[in-house]
Protein backbone atom coordinates (compact mmCIF):
# COMPACT_ATOMS: atom_id res chain seq x y z
CA UNK A 1 0.00 0.00 0.00
CA UNK A 2 1.04 3.60 -0.66
CA UNK A 3 0.96 5.90 2.42
CA UNK A 4 0.44 9.21 0.53
CA UNK A 5 -2.51 7.65 -1.29
CA UNK A 6 -4.13 6.69 2.02
CA UNK A 7 -3.54 10.21 3.36
CA UNK A 8 -5.15 11.64 0.23
CA UNK A 9 -8.05 9.18 0.48
CA UNK A 10 -8.87 10.32 4.01
CA UNK A 11 -8.24 13.97 3.05
CA UNK A 12 -11.00 13.60 0.44
CA UNK A 13 -13.36 12.16 3.06
CA UNK A 14 -13.36 8.58 1.80
CA UNK A 15 -13.69 5.57 4.09
CA UNK A 16 -10.57 3.53 4.77
CA UNK A 17 -10.81 -0.25 4.87
CA UNK A 18 -9.88 -2.45 7.81
CA UNK A 19 -6.74 -3.55 5.95
CA UNK A 20 -5.70 0.03 5.15
CA UNK A 21 -6.08 1.11 8.77
CA UNK A 22 -4.16 -1.94 9.99
CA UNK A 23 -1.38 -1.14 7.49
CA UNK A 24 -1.08 2.45 8.75
CA UNK A 25 -1.08 1.51 12.44
CA UNK A 26 1.35 -1.39 12.03
CA UNK A 27 3.72 0.66 9.85
CA UNK A 28 3.69 3.61 12.23
CA UNK A 29 4.25 1.39 15.27
CA UNK A 30 7.22 -0.34 13.62
CA UNK A 31 8.73 2.99 12.53
CA UNK A 32 8.20 2.26 8.84
CA UNK A 33 5.81 5.22 8.44
CA UNK A 34 7.33 8.59 9.33
CA UNK A 35 5.93 10.92 11.98
CA UNK A 36 5.27 13.61 9.38
CA UNK A 37 3.16 11.23 7.32
CA UNK A 38 1.17 10.08 10.36
CA UNK A 39 0.74 13.72 11.37
CA UNK A 40 -0.73 14.49 7.95
CA UNK A 41 -3.07 11.50 8.23
CA UNK A 42 -4.15 12.53 11.75
CA UNK A 43 -4.91 16.05 10.49
CA UNK A 44 -6.98 14.57 7.65
CA UNK A 45 -8.91 12.52 10.23
CA UNK A 46 -9.34 15.66 12.35
CA UNK A 47 -11.04 17.51 9.49
CA UNK A 48 -12.85 14.62 7.78
CA UNK A 49 -13.67 12.33 10.71
CA UNK A 50 -14.17 8.57 10.59
CA UNK A 51 -17.23 6.37 10.37
CA UNK A 52 -18.20 4.17 13.31
CA UNK A 53 -16.83 1.16 11.44
CA UNK A 54 -13.52 2.91 10.72
CA UNK A 55 -13.26 3.93 14.38
CA UNK A 56 -13.85 0.35 15.49
CA UNK A 57 -11.14 -0.89 13.10
CA UNK A 58 -8.74 1.80 14.33
CA UNK A 59 -9.45 0.92 17.97
CA UNK A 60 -8.92 -2.79 17.33
CA UNK A 61 -5.71 -2.22 15.34
CA UNK A 62 -4.28 -0.06 18.10
CA UNK A 63 -5.29 -2.53 20.80
CA UNK A 64 -3.79 -5.43 18.84
CA UNK A 65 -0.52 -3.56 18.30
CA UNK A 66 0.48 -4.96 21.68
CA UNK A 67 -0.59 -7.42 24.35
CA UNK A 68 -3.93 -7.62 26.15
CA UNK A 69 -3.90 -8.23 29.90
CA UNK A 70 -4.85 -11.72 31.03
CA UNK A 71 -6.13 -12.71 34.45
CA UNK A 72 -6.54 -15.96 36.39
CA UNK A 73 -9.89 -17.72 36.10
CA UNK A 74 -12.34 -16.73 38.80
CA UNK A 75 -10.61 -13.42 39.56
CA UNK A 76 -12.74 -10.45 40.72
CA UNK A 77 -14.48 -8.12 38.24
CA UNK A 78 -12.08 -5.78 36.44
CA UNK A 79 -13.35 -2.19 36.45
CA UNK A 80 -11.96 1.18 35.46
CA UNK A 81 -12.81 4.76 34.55
CA UNK A 82 -11.64 7.13 31.90
CA UNK A 83 -11.98 10.90 31.75
CA UNK A 84 -11.73 12.83 28.51
CA UNK A 85 -9.66 15.37 30.43
CA UNK A 86 -10.23 18.66 32.13
CA UNK A 87 -8.59 21.33 34.22
CA UNK A 88 -7.93 20.23 37.80
CA UNK A 89 -9.38 16.80 37.02
CA UNK A 90 -7.70 14.63 39.63
CA UNK A 91 -10.51 12.12 40.21
CA UNK A 92 -8.51 9.01 39.16
CA UNK A 93 -6.21 9.32 42.17
CA UNK A 94 -9.19 9.08 44.52
CA UNK A 95 -11.43 6.80 42.47
CA UNK A 96 -8.95 3.96 41.83
CA UNK A 97 -8.22 3.18 45.51
CA UNK A 98 -11.89 3.71 46.40
CA UNK A 99 -13.06 1.14 43.84
CA UNK A 100 -10.44 -1.33 45.07
CA UNK A 101 -12.10 -1.21 48.51
CA UNK A 102 -15.05 -3.04 46.93
CA UNK A 103 -13.01 -6.21 46.28
CA UNK A 104 -12.79 -5.34 42.59
CA UNK A 105 -9.61 -5.28 40.57
CA UNK A 106 -8.78 -1.85 39.18
CA UNK A 107 -6.13 -2.15 36.44
CA UNK A 108 -5.75 1.55 35.63
CA UNK A 109 -3.57 2.44 32.65
CA UNK A 110 -3.35 6.21 32.39
CA UNK A 111 -1.77 8.86 30.20
CA UNK A 112 0.23 12.04 30.47
CA UNK A 113 -1.08 15.56 30.02
CA UNK A 114 -2.47 16.47 26.61
CA UNK A 115 -2.53 20.14 25.62
CA UNK A 116 -3.77 22.21 28.55
CA UNK A 117 -5.22 19.24 30.42
CA UNK A 118 -3.22 17.55 33.15
CA UNK A 119 -2.26 13.88 33.09
CA UNK A 120 -2.68 11.29 35.84
CA UNK A 121 0.84 9.96 35.31
CA UNK A 122 2.41 13.39 35.73
CA UNK A 123 0.51 13.86 38.97
CA UNK A 124 1.55 10.45 40.28
CA UNK A 125 5.18 11.16 39.46
CA UNK A 126 5.10 14.21 41.73
CA UNK A 127 5.02 11.64 44.57
CA UNK A 128 8.73 10.98 45.30
CA UNK A 129 9.78 7.57 43.99
CA UNK A 130 6.41 6.61 42.48
CA UNK A 131 7.04 4.12 39.68
CA UNK A 132 4.55 4.18 36.80
CA UNK A 133 6.58 1.69 34.75
CA UNK A 134 5.99 -1.63 36.52
CA UNK A 135 5.81 -4.61 34.17
CA UNK A 136 2.78 -6.78 33.51
CA UNK A 137 3.87 -9.59 35.84
CA UNK A 138 4.39 -7.21 38.74
CA UNK A 139 1.14 -5.39 37.95
CA UNK A 140 -0.84 -8.65 38.13
CA UNK A 141 0.80 -9.55 41.45
CA UNK A 142 -0.19 -6.12 42.75
CA UNK A 143 -3.82 -6.69 41.71
CA UNK A 144 -3.81 -9.93 43.67
CA UNK A 145 -2.36 -8.26 46.77
CA UNK A 146 -4.13 -4.87 46.94
CA UNK A 147 -6.59 -4.87 44.02
CA UNK A 148 -5.27 -1.83 42.14
CA UNK A 149 -2.42 -0.51 40.04
CA UNK A 150 -1.94 2.82 38.28
CA UNK A 151 0.61 2.69 35.49
CA UNK A 152 1.54 4.12 32.13
CA UNK A 153 1.41 2.11 28.97
CA UNK A 154 4.13 -0.52 29.00
CA UNK A 155 6.05 -1.25 25.81
CA UNK A 156 3.74 -4.22 25.34
CA UNK A 157 0.40 -2.44 25.83
CA UNK A 158 -0.94 -0.37 22.93
CA UNK A 159 2.42 0.80 21.58
CA UNK A 160 0.58 2.34 18.63
CA UNK A 161 -1.45 4.55 20.95
CA UNK A 162 1.61 5.61 22.92
CA UNK A 163 3.27 6.91 19.75
CA UNK A 164 0.14 8.51 18.35
CA UNK A 165 -0.77 10.05 21.73
CA UNK A 166 2.54 11.96 21.82
CA UNK A 167 2.18 13.04 18.19
CA UNK A 168 -1.36 14.39 18.64
CA UNK A 169 -0.27 16.54 21.56
CA UNK A 170 2.08 18.61 19.40
CA UNK A 171 0.25 18.66 16.06
CA UNK A 172 -3.11 20.22 16.94
CA UNK A 173 -5.09 16.99 16.48
CA UNK A 174 -6.00 16.29 20.11
CA UNK A 175 -9.75 17.13 19.73
CA UNK A 176 -10.47 14.65 16.90
CA UNK A 177 -13.41 12.52 18.05
CA UNK A 178 -12.28 9.40 16.17
CA UNK A 179 -8.73 9.65 17.50
CA UNK A 180 -9.98 10.29 21.04
CA UNK A 181 -12.30 7.26 20.90
CA UNK A 182 -9.61 4.96 19.50
CA UNK A 183 -6.99 6.20 21.97
CA UNK A 184 -9.19 5.78 25.02
CA UNK A 185 -10.87 2.55 24.08
CA UNK A 186 -7.75 0.78 22.79
CA UNK A 187 -6.04 1.30 26.15
CA UNK A 188 -9.11 0.42 28.16
CA UNK A 189 -9.95 -2.67 26.10
CA UNK A 190 -6.33 -3.81 26.42
CA UNK A 191 -7.02 -3.91 30.17
CA UNK A 192 -9.56 -6.67 29.45
CA UNK A 193 -12.26 -5.01 31.55
CA UNK A 194 -15.70 -6.13 32.64
CA UNK A 195 -17.06 -2.65 33.41
CA UNK A 196 -15.97 0.84 32.38
CA UNK A 197 -17.36 4.26 33.28
CA UNK A 198 -16.56 7.25 31.09
CA UNK A 199 -16.37 10.77 32.48
CA UNK A 200 -16.97 12.91 29.41
CA UNK A 201 -16.31 16.60 29.98
CA UNK A 202 -17.85 19.56 28.19
CA UNK A 203 -17.20 23.29 28.47
CA UNK A 204 -14.38 25.77 28.02
CA UNK A 205 -11.74 23.56 29.66
CA UNK A 206 -12.72 20.37 27.81
CA UNK A 207 -12.01 19.06 24.33
CA UNK A 208 -15.75 18.95 23.77
CA UNK A 209 -17.07 22.50 24.15
CA UNK A 210 -20.78 21.69 24.18
CA UNK A 211 -22.94 19.12 25.92
CA UNK A 212 -24.08 17.89 22.51
CA UNK A 213 -20.49 17.18 21.41
CA UNK A 214 -19.80 15.41 24.70
CA UNK A 215 -22.89 13.24 24.27
CA UNK A 216 -21.80 12.30 20.74
CA UNK A 217 -18.34 11.31 22.00
CA UNK A 218 -19.80 9.34 24.90
CA UNK A 219 -22.15 7.49 22.53
CA UNK A 220 -19.28 6.68 20.14
CA UNK A 221 -17.11 5.26 22.92
CA UNK A 222 -20.00 3.34 24.43
CA UNK A 223 -20.78 1.80 21.05
CA UNK A 224 -17.18 0.64 20.52
CA UNK A 225 -16.98 -0.74 24.07
CA UNK A 226 -20.18 -2.71 23.79
CA UNK A 227 -19.12 -4.14 20.42
CA UNK A 228 -16.06 -5.46 22.26
CA UNK A 229 -18.13 -7.03 25.06
CA UNK A 230 -17.53 -4.48 27.84
CA UNK A 231 -20.29 -3.00 30.01
CA UNK A 232 -19.84 0.73 29.39
CA UNK A 233 -21.68 3.61 31.06
CA UNK A 234 -20.95 7.32 31.07
CA UNK A 235 -21.48 10.58 32.90
CA UNK A 236 -21.38 14.03 31.32
CA UNK A 237 -19.72 16.60 33.59
CA UNK A 238 -19.22 20.35 33.09
CA UNK A 239 -15.75 21.87 32.78
CA UNK A 240 -16.34 25.63 32.55
CA UNK A 241 -14.44 26.12 35.81
CA UNK A 242 -11.62 23.98 37.23
CA UNK A 243 -12.54 20.90 39.23
CA UNK A 244 -11.64 21.40 42.86
CA UNK A 245 -9.50 24.31 44.04
CA UNK A 246 -6.10 23.40 42.60
CA UNK A 247 -4.51 23.08 39.17
CA UNK A 248 -0.95 21.76 38.95
CA UNK A 249 0.57 18.36 39.61
CA UNK A 250 1.74 18.27 43.25
CA UNK A 251 -0.98 20.73 44.27
CA UNK A 252 -3.64 18.40 42.88
CA UNK A 253 -2.18 15.33 44.59
CA UNK A 254 -2.24 17.22 47.89
CA UNK A 255 -5.91 18.00 47.28
CA UNK A 256 -6.60 14.31 46.57
CA UNK A 257 -5.03 13.45 49.92
CA UNK A 258 -7.56 15.78 51.56
CA UNK A 259 -10.45 14.04 49.78
CA UNK A 260 -9.12 10.59 50.67
CA UNK A 261 -8.99 11.70 54.29
CA UNK A 262 -12.67 12.66 54.22
CA UNK A 263 -12.31 16.35 53.40
CA UNK A 264 -11.33 18.36 50.34
CA UNK A 265 -13.52 20.18 47.81
CA UNK A 266 -17.10 18.97 47.62
CA UNK A 267 -17.22 18.94 43.81
CA UNK A 268 -14.27 16.51 43.64
CA UNK A 269 -15.73 14.10 46.18
CA UNK A 270 -19.18 14.25 44.57
CA UNK A 271 -17.88 13.42 41.10
CA UNK A 272 -15.71 10.59 42.45
CA UNK A 273 -18.70 9.03 44.21
CA UNK A 274 -20.97 9.44 41.18
CA UNK A 275 -18.41 7.72 38.94
CA UNK A 276 -17.77 4.97 41.48
CA UNK A 277 -21.46 4.21 41.76
CA UNK A 278 -21.63 3.53 38.00
CA UNK A 279 -19.26 0.54 38.19
CA UNK A 280 -19.33 -0.53 41.84
CA UNK A 281 -21.60 -3.19 43.32
CA UNK A 282 -22.06 -1.35 46.63
CA UNK A 283 -24.31 1.59 47.45
CA UNK A 284 -23.38 5.25 47.33
CA UNK A 285 -23.55 5.41 51.14
CA UNK A 286 -20.91 2.69 51.51
CA UNK A 287 -18.60 4.37 49.00
CA UNK A 288 -18.97 7.66 50.88
CA UNK A 289 -18.22 5.89 54.15
CA UNK A 290 -14.96 4.49 52.73
CA UNK A 291 -13.89 8.02 51.86
CA UNK A 292 -14.84 9.34 55.30
CA UNK A 293 -13.43 6.60 57.52
CA UNK A 294 -9.98 6.34 55.92
CA UNK A 295 -10.47 2.99 54.16
CA UNK A 296 -9.78 4.49 50.72
CA UNK A 297 -6.89 6.54 52.14
CA UNK A 298 -5.22 3.38 53.49
CA UNK A 299 -5.68 1.72 50.11
CA UNK A 300 -3.99 4.69 48.42
CA UNK A 301 -1.06 4.46 50.85
CA UNK A 302 -0.74 0.76 49.97
CA UNK A 303 -0.78 1.66 46.27
CA UNK A 304 1.98 4.25 46.70
CA UNK A 305 4.17 1.85 48.69
CA UNK A 306 3.55 -0.97 46.21
CA UNK A 307 4.82 1.21 43.37
CA UNK A 308 7.98 2.35 45.18
CA UNK A 309 6.58 5.72 46.25
CA UNK A 310 7.36 7.52 49.49
CA UNK A 311 3.97 7.48 51.20
CA UNK A 312 5.37 9.47 54.12
CA UNK A 313 5.63 12.48 51.78
CA UNK A 314 1.95 12.50 50.83
CA UNK A 315 0.82 14.83 53.62
CA UNK A 316 3.68 17.28 53.02
CA UNK A 317 3.80 17.48 49.22
CA UNK A 318 3.26 21.22 49.47
CA UNK A 319 6.68 21.46 51.11
CA UNK A 320 8.36 18.79 48.99
CA UNK A 321 7.35 20.69 45.86
CA UNK A 322 7.14 24.27 47.08
CA UNK A 323 7.30 26.84 44.28
CA UNK A 324 9.87 29.63 44.83
CA UNK A 325 7.23 32.30 44.10
CA UNK A 326 3.69 32.11 45.56
CA UNK A 327 1.54 35.18 45.06
CA UNK A 328 -2.17 35.88 45.56
CA UNK A 329 -4.26 37.16 42.67
CA UNK A 330 -6.68 39.49 44.41
CA UNK A 331 -10.19 40.66 43.61
CA UNK A 332 -10.37 44.30 42.58
CA UNK A 333 -13.87 44.65 43.96
CA UNK A 334 -16.29 42.86 46.24
CA UNK A 335 -18.95 40.64 44.70
CA UNK A 336 -19.71 37.16 43.40
CA UNK A 337 -17.36 35.23 41.16
CA UNK A 338 -19.05 35.18 37.78
CA UNK A 339 -16.34 33.53 35.68
CA UNK A 340 -13.35 31.29 36.38
CA UNK A 341 -12.58 30.18 32.84
CA UNK A 342 -11.20 26.64 32.92
CA UNK A 343 -9.52 26.85 29.51
CA UNK A 344 -7.56 29.98 30.35
CA UNK A 345 -6.67 28.66 33.82
CA UNK A 346 -5.32 25.52 32.12
CA UNK A 347 -3.26 27.65 29.75
CA UNK A 348 -1.86 29.56 32.72
CA UNK A 349 -0.77 26.30 34.36
CA UNK A 350 0.84 25.20 31.09
CA UNK A 351 2.77 28.47 30.75
CA UNK A 352 3.95 28.22 34.36
CA UNK A 353 5.52 24.86 33.51
CA UNK A 354 2.83 22.49 34.75
CA UNK A 355 2.27 21.04 31.27
CA UNK A 356 4.15 20.45 28.04
CA UNK A 357 4.48 22.74 25.03
CA UNK A 358 6.44 20.03 23.18
CA UNK A 359 6.48 16.26 23.66
CA UNK A 360 9.91 16.28 25.34
CA UNK A 361 9.32 19.12 27.83
CA UNK A 362 9.94 18.38 31.51
CA UNK A 363 7.11 18.97 33.98
CA UNK A 364 7.57 21.33 36.91
CA UNK A 365 5.66 19.58 39.70
CA UNK A 366 5.59 22.61 42.00
CA UNK A 367 3.86 25.18 39.81
CA UNK A 368 0.16 25.84 39.31
CA UNK A 369 -2.72 27.50 41.07
CA UNK A 370 -4.32 26.90 44.45
CA UNK A 371 -7.16 28.30 46.55
CA UNK A 372 -9.24 28.81 43.40
CA UNK A 373 -12.60 30.40 44.16
CA UNK A 374 -15.69 28.73 42.73
CA UNK A 375 -18.27 30.42 40.53
CA UNK A 376 -20.99 31.92 42.73
CA UNK A 377 -18.78 32.41 45.79
CA UNK A 378 -18.63 35.86 47.38
CA UNK A 379 -15.32 37.67 47.67
CA UNK A 380 -14.29 40.90 49.35
CA UNK A 381 -12.13 43.54 47.70
CA UNK A 382 -8.44 42.50 47.84
CA UNK A 383 -9.40 38.92 48.84
CA UNK A 384 -7.36 36.29 46.92
CA UNK A 385 -9.27 34.76 44.01
CA UNK A 386 -6.47 32.21 43.79
CA UNK A 387 -2.76 31.82 44.48
CA UNK A 388 -0.19 31.55 41.68
CA UNK A 389 2.71 29.12 42.25
CA UNK A 390 5.54 30.07 39.88
CA UNK A 391 9.18 29.14 39.29
CA UNK A 392 10.25 32.80 39.07
CA UNK A 393 8.97 36.38 38.85
CA UNK A 394 9.25 36.41 35.08
CA UNK A 395 6.83 33.51 34.53
CA UNK A 396 4.54 34.96 37.19
CA UNK A 397 4.33 38.29 35.37
CA UNK A 398 3.74 36.55 32.04
CA UNK A 399 0.50 34.89 33.22
CA UNK A 400 -1.08 37.81 35.07
CA UNK A 401 -2.71 39.31 31.94
CA UNK A 402 -4.25 35.92 31.16
CA UNK A 403 -5.69 35.66 34.66
CA UNK A 404 -7.30 39.07 34.18
CA UNK A 405 -9.27 37.64 31.24
CA UNK A 406 -10.02 34.32 32.97
CA UNK A 407 -11.79 35.72 36.02
CA UNK A 408 -14.62 38.17 36.53
CA UNK A 409 -16.40 39.30 39.69
CA UNK A 410 -19.92 40.69 39.53
CA UNK A 411 -20.82 43.37 42.04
Amino acid sequence: MHVPTLIEKKREGQELTKEEIEFLIEGFTLGEIADYQMSAWAMAVFFRGMTAVETQHLTTAMMESGSVLEYPKGSPPKIDKHSTGGIGDKTSLVLAPLLACDENWVPMISGRGLGITGGTLDKLESIPGFNIHIDERRALAQLKSIGVFMIGQTADICPADKKLYALRDVTGTVPSQALIVASIMSKKLAENLDRLVLDVKFGSGAFMKTRKEAQELASAMTKVGKLMGVQVTHLLSPMDEPLGRTVGNALEVAECVEVLQGGGPKDVATLVLDLAEEVSTVKHSQLAAWLKDGTAWKKFISLVYAQDGDASSLEKLGEVHRAPVIQPFAAKSAGKVKKMDAEIIGRVSLLLGGGRKTANDAIDFSVGLSGIKKIGEHVEKDEPLLFVHARNDQTLRSVLPLLETAISVER
